[in-house]
């Protein structure tokens, strides 16, 4: 998987067929909230991880998340 230079969807970077990389499931909050900030996913524990916040929040990636705080 070759990634272009070019940084796509939340400073993510796109993979030679354009698809946006996506975060790995076991990304603790802890390490998103240094990007998208301190308040990131309220209730959440430093210790859990992405994939329990999708689970939980039943949404299906970190963007469809952003998506869904941001119309709250």
């Amino acid at each position: 998987m070759k990634v272009t230079n070019q940084p796509g969807l939340d400073d993510r970077h796109r993979d030679k067929d354009g698809e946006i990389r996506h975060k790995n499931p076991t990304t603790k909050i802890s390490t998103l909230r240094e990007t998208y900030g301190e308040k990131f996913a309220p209730g959440y524990d430093d210790d859990d991880t992405l994939g329990d916040l999708l689970k939980k929040e039943d949404v299906e990636s970190l963007s469809k998340y952003i998506e869904k705080t941001k119309k709250k």
